[in-house]
């Protein structure tokens, strides 16, 4: 197995770690944008539990030049990060070893969704999270909205910029507790102005681009949207699930070699099993027409790109050989017991392919028979 495989492999291996694996606690404070006041929050926090008598230590704090986040890890333990050179620089790392050693019952850790310099153990720092957790330390971490995997694309339509740094949505799945830093785009404006989230050299650049108001309106409406679903889902799996028959949604979303295609379906499916908190699988049917002989070499490595999106999304990818996908789709849905099936928009119109193809009327007849609802997916 070559170091490409082991870090996918250990990917999937966080990725399908359930709440009950770990036994730290993990507290994720979100925010639309830099600026909101994340850290300045993560920092007063660990002031109170050190007051109080926690063992609490700073592993990680990213303060930006703001002196008054600056002025608040004033007093507080603060646990050395790890030097390394890379590329002819120093740079600084979370040490992760030393917060294991230490092992205090609280670390905090800023910029969850790094990307760690290259050789380190883990590629982001959402693993050496998840590492932390494993040994028992509760962590209180931050991140924007942009960096939440299955968003990414939304972020992009709003923004103009893709995000390259981001987080799976399993990693706020699995958190005891996801808290949104709200403030009025007005209020965010103005802070911007006062030079209080970048040096006043960069502010006009800043209202220019990301700082623009009905941009931030649209990005806190992500956030809002986002918390409020994780409330909801704890709500669903903690206390109603207790008290009702619940049906425990599985989703499979069935791919082409089409690589924008696939992606929207890969995205979408992602976010209704994130709303639901369920299993979902991926599912692409190689038929000959799709042969590696058949497809492009960049057709290929789209989709490859797309199964290893899917799997920091959280799915298991599943791949089949079939002439007939329909009949693979339905093999499928009952080895891996699934609720719901999202596909993309057929070329023709839903009503001419129950006409003319007789094995998709099959499938639809097969669905409906195991209670199995369909999706067609924009």
């Amino acid at each position: 197995m070559n170091e490409e495989e082991n870090k996918e492999k250990r990917v999937q291996q966080f990725l399908d770690m359930n709440r009950s694996n770990f036994t730290g606690r993990l507290k994720v404070y979100i925010g639309m944008s830099a600026g909101v006041g994340k850290t300045y929050r993560m920092l007063q926090e660990a002031h109170s539990l050190l007051l109080n008598g926690k063992n609490i230590k700073v592993g990680y704090v990213e303060t930006h030049g703001r002196k008054e986040t600056e002025a608040l890890v004033a007093g507080l333990p603060v646990i050395p990060r790890r030097e390394v050179f890379y590329k002819g620089k120093k740079l600084d790392e979370l040490d992760v070893q030393a917060i294991l050693l230490l092992h205090p019952e609280v670390v905090i850790v800023d910029e969850l969704a790094h990307s760690n310099i290259p050789g380190s153990k883990n590629e982001k720092r959402w693993q050496d999270v998840m590492d932390i957790l494993e040994s028992g330390i509760d962590v209180i971490t931050a991140v924007n909205i942009q960096h939440i995997e299955s968003i990414n694309k939304d972020v992009k339509e709003i923004t103009g910029v893709e995000v390259k740094e981001r987080i799976p949505d399993k990693i706020l799945q699995i958190a005891d507790e996801v808290v949104n830093i709200d403030l009025t785009a007005d209020e965010l404006i103005t802070r911007l102005k006062e030079g209080k989230i970048y040096d006043h050299s960069k502010v006009q650049q800043a209202l220019q681009n990301f700082f623009q108001p009905d941009r931030i309106l649209q990005l806190r409406e992500l956030a809002l949207k986002e918390v409020a679903g994780q409330v909801e889902r704890k709500v669903d799996y903690q206390i109603t699930a207790r008290q009702t028959t619940f049906r425990h949604e599985r989703f499979l979303a069935c791919i082409s070699s089409n690589h924008e295609i696939a992606q929207r379906i890969i995205r979408k499916t992602a976010r209704l099993a994130s709303y639901y908190n369920s299993q979902w699988f991926v599912l692409y049917v190689q038929t000959a027409r799709e042969s590696n002989d058949n497809i492009s070499l960049a057709a290929q490595r789209h989709l490859i790109n797309n199964f290893k999106n899917a799997t920091e999304l959280g799915a298991e990818v599943i791949r089949k050989k079939n002439e007939n996908v329909a009949h693979a789709i339905i093999e499928t849905t009952e080895e891996k017991n699934i609720t719901t099936i999202c596909i993309g928009k057929p070329h023709l119109s839903l009503f001419q392919i129950i006409l003319r193809t007789g094995v998709f009327n099959q499938l639809l007849k097969t669905l409906s028979k195991n209670n199995v609802d369909i999706i067609i997916l924009s």
